[in-house]
């Protein structure tokens, strides 16, 4: 069995070409905006294989390849006094913080999107517990998670699940791709609303 390493998955120059489309949005992306984005830039790699969004293995294994380039990247723009903010809602560059802000914690995500031997080793059962898992915990999500969700549905810090029911529903009557939106922006506002909806505990 071949040992399949990223740079073989990878389209050549992709890193400059995924740090040139984060410097293009300043206030960051989407992980699936990101992704979209690959596909358009990249036409002959496996971010735009035909239907690779909807199979949960394969769903599986760009996110990982992307988050694992991600956070390589991220240490690179550590010299150069840049930061990478990494999270599915918004995928951002900033200017690094000084002093204590600056200092980097144990980060087991980082951890474990570094670590190839999980892409190797996790197969289509392992995605399909995960994704059980997942819906069974209802995992808590961190204030920056919510705040960037809120930011997705417009709402400032601190609204209650009233206003986001209520937006939601407004903003995804504008956005469906049935009445002429976006499927990008739905679904950015669908997973918005996941979000908020495990923070607020509603089912």
């Amino acid at each position: 069995m071949i040992d399949v390493q990223p740079d073989m998955l990878l389209p050549d120059a992709f890193d400059e070409g995924l740090l040139q489309l984060l410097h293009g949005h300043p206030a960051g992306l989407s992980e699936y905006a990101l992704l979209q984005a690959l596909a358009e830039r990249f036409p002959d790699s496996l971010f735009a294989e035909p239907g690779v969004l909807r199979d949960p293995l394969q769903l599986f294994r760009v996110h990982f390849l992307l988050f694992h380039q991600l956070y390589q990247l991220a240490d690179q723009l550590g010299d150069d006094g840049l930061t990478l903010q990494i999270h599915a809602l918004n995928i951002q560059v900033q200017p690094r913080a000084s002093g204590t802000e600056a200092l980097q914690v144990d980060d087991p995500l980082r951890r474990y999107y570094l670590d190839w031997a999980q892409w190797r080793t996790t197969n289509r059962d392992d995605v399909e517990q995960l994704i059980d898992s997942f819906w069974r915990r209802r995992a808590p999500v961190s204030a920056p998670e919510v705040d960037a969700a809120l930011a997705v549905l417009g709402l400032e810090p601190g609204a209650d699940a009233v206003a986001c029911r209520r937006q939601y529903r407004r903003m995804l009557s504008v956005h469906h791709p049935d009445r002429g939106g976006s499927t990008a922006r739905a679904q950015e506002i669908n997973q918005a609303m996941l979000i908020l909806q495990r923070y607020y505990g509603k089912s």
